[in-house]
């Protein structure tokens, strides 16, 4: 099976990246299930219920989130009845919503969406190695194929995260910091792995955000206000080739569409 994960989907020019695009990429590449990252879909800030529905509208499966899930409060009405939506597992016990769902697909296969937040330069949270761990052990009862949306700040416990998980889980892929990274790999136990997939919004922005703001945060010191960028988009993402029997994957590829790289069908 084929596993296309969409990277961090920010504000307006974002969602139009994956109007315009994401057909297009499910046209050429054919992938079984479709996994979309939405934390920073509502004007860079957060989920709504409308742009909840109008992602799985464009073609997505299910939608992972990561840091700023609460950013916009209306997500709180309608998390809990979401059913094509995961928020970061190791948030505290009582937190709404839930950190795994299901894919369910034809022939009685199942693919388990889990979604982790890392905690080195981030609010502090619960373990995410034990808390994939006991998320693993619930979703090998159901399925091999197993996909995990690591939101996090620093390679190192990326890296660290995918090397703990090799040979349990199929896929280990980065997201937070919208940036595209080149380290793509199928560690020696099977579980595909990349950084940081990057991100779906404004390419001339400073990871989406306003240039202009960025730069007078960085000169004076001084709190600024950020707002998205406008002008042409950027999409990033991953394609993953997986072992519908085994869980494991056996292929990895970037894909990566803006003004500097572009698409042809």
């Amino acid at each position: 099976m084929k596993l296309l994960f969409v990277g961090d989907v920010y504000g307006r020019t974002g969602r139009q990246m994956i109007e315009d695009y994401l057909p297009k990429l499910k046209n050429k590449f054919q992938p079984t299930v479709t996994i979309v990252n939405a934390e920073n879909a509502a004007h860079g800030k957060g989920l709504t219920k409308k742009i909840y529905h109008k992602l799985l509208e464009s073609g997505a499966d299910m939608l992972t989130m990561g840091n700023h899930t609460w950013d916009n409060r209306e997500i709180l009405e309608f998390v809990d009845e979401a059913k094509q939506l995961v928020r970061p597992a190791n948030f505290p016990e009582g937190t709404p919503g839930t950190g795994i769902r299901y894919i369910h697909l034809p022939h009685n296969r199942q693919v388990a969406v889990i979604n982790l937040q890392g905690r080195v330069f981030l609010p502090a949270l619960d373990d995410p190695f034990r808390s994939a761990d006991e998320l693993i052990n619930e979703a090998r009862k159901k399925t091999p194929i197993i996909f995990v949306d690591l939101h996090a700040e620093t390679t190192s416990e990326k890296l660290a995260l995918g090397w703990y998980l090799d040979g349990r889980v199929s896929a280990v892929v980065g997201t937070h910091t919208h940036v595209q990274t080149a380290d793509e790999r199928i560690f020696p136990q099977g579980t595909a792995y990349l950084t940081d997939v990057g991100m779906t919004g404004p390419y001339n922005g400073i990871i989406g955000v306003q240039r202009a703001a960025v730069t007078k945060r960085f000169v004076t010191a001084m709190p600024v206000r950020f707002e998205s960028e406008e002008g042409p988009g950027q999409l990033g993402a991953v394609l993953i080739q997986i072992d519908d029997k085994t869980g494991k994957s056996t292929e990895i590829n970037r894909i990566l569409i803006n003004d500097d790289h572009l698409f042809f069908d």
